[in-house]
């Protein structure tokens, strides 16, 4: 972008030394002028130079300003460049066959001051207007790019928010969502290395992945809390109850889905499949579904891992919190039974992780 008082940049391609001398006499004290007396020496020029405009003979040797003008205009670095032909006899023929070519104007010989100076200040004009417009386009893409990360920030805000109030329901949970939030992370970015993986974890679906965890347990919102903070071994009717927990999580994404259009609302469906399937088990006996195996979505495969382990490591009203070591045995002795084998597998690979996690977000007290 030019500063207000930078002088434009015009390039006169003449091979007739009059022509120059003229040019120069009344363009000179209003703009940086340069020169060239042939196609090529102008084709190199405007390729090393930021001209603003071309002044552009037609008749010349070598190549002539037809050829000039279209090498010009099929160089992207050149082609924006207003190209207006000094032109002579018949006018009507040289015009069309330079509108053709990309021209922007003509100017007819013989060269006469007032003529020349209308002409280029209608291309400043232009010139100036599409800089304004480009200056303008800039400024809207900048607010674009502002308020779509501000409503991306939002969205995870809103999303965090509305895990943790699921969680306040059971007081000892604490930084569950946080830490199986790092948890399913940490899994994604070794299982995405992986053949069976790579081409699923787009970097649009690990992001999505990552905002959608949160949500996992919303559902418990609607659990009763003589069920869900009983510090007993629950019966099989009160059980019954807890296992709905996902389906109302469900169908709550359904309802939001309704107020927003489809573009808004690619998250959600990982959000859906993490929420409804998430207690499913690799053998077909999770629920609410009882899916099997690959039937289960990828994303509830990832956080079926990352939710029991934390439940296991963290202290419940129904149980202590087991060892980091005793909690892997339980995970090993139920691949391919509760867990996908491949998780496990990237589970041991990189359970350091899981160990730091647990550390940084642990619960105080």
């Amino acid at each position: 972008m030019k500063k207000m008082d930078e002088k434009l940049k015009i390039l006169i391609v003449d091979d007739s030394p009059g022509n120059i001398k003229t040019l120069k006499a009344i363009l000179a004290e209003s703009y940086q002028l340069f020169i060239a007396t042939n196609g090529y020496d102008a084709l190199e020029i405007a390729a090393s130079t930021p001209i603003d405009i071309i002044l552009l003979d037609i008749v010349m040797p070598e190549i002539d300003g037809y050829e000039t003008c279209r090498r010009l205009k099929a160089d992207t670095s050149t082609a924006d460049i207003p190209v207006i032909f000094l032109t002579g006899e018949d006018r009507i023929l040289e015009e069309a066959k330079g509108l053709m070519l990309g021209a922007a104007d003509f100017i007819l010989k013989p060269i006469h001051p007032i003529i020349v100076k209308s002409h280029i200040r209608t291309q400043v004009t232009l010139i100036e207007a599409r800089n304004a417009l480009l200056n303008q386009n800039k400024r809207l893409e900048y607010m674009v790019e502002e308020r779509t990360l501000q409503l991306r920030t939002l969205q995870d805000a809103a999303m965090v928010a509305i895990g943790s109030l699921a969680e306040t329901r059971d007081p000892e949970t604490g930084n569950h969502i946080r830490r199986t939030q790092y948890y399913v992370k940490a899994l994604v970015n070794h299982l995405r290395n992986l053949p069976n993986f790579c081409n699923y974890f787009t970097s649009e679906v690990t992001d999505l992945l990552l905002k959608s965890a949160p949500l996992h347990d919303i559902g418990k919102v609607g659990i009763p809390d003589r069920i869900l903070l009983k510090p007993g071994k629950l019966s099989i009717e009160e059980f019954e109850e807890i296992k709905k927990h996902p389906v109302l999580g469900y169908k709550a994404i359904l309802d939001a889905e309704k107020m927003l259009d489809e573009s808004q609302t690619p998250f959600l469906r990982l959000a859906k499949e993490i929420i409804l399937f998430h207690h499913e088990r690799w053998d077909g006996t999770g629920y609410p579904k009882k899916l099997k195996g690959e039937e289960i979505p990828v994303a509830a495969r990832l956080m079926t891992l990352a939710d029991v382990y934390d439940a296991l490591i963290s202290k419940r009203v129904y149980k202590p919190a087991f060892s980091h070591e005793d909690a892997k045995v339980i995970i090993v002795n139920d691949k391919g039974r509760v867990f996908d084998p491949d998780i496990v597998d990237a589970f041991l690979a990189i359970e350091d992780q899981f160990q730091e996690v647990a550390a940084k977000f642990a619960d105080c007290g």
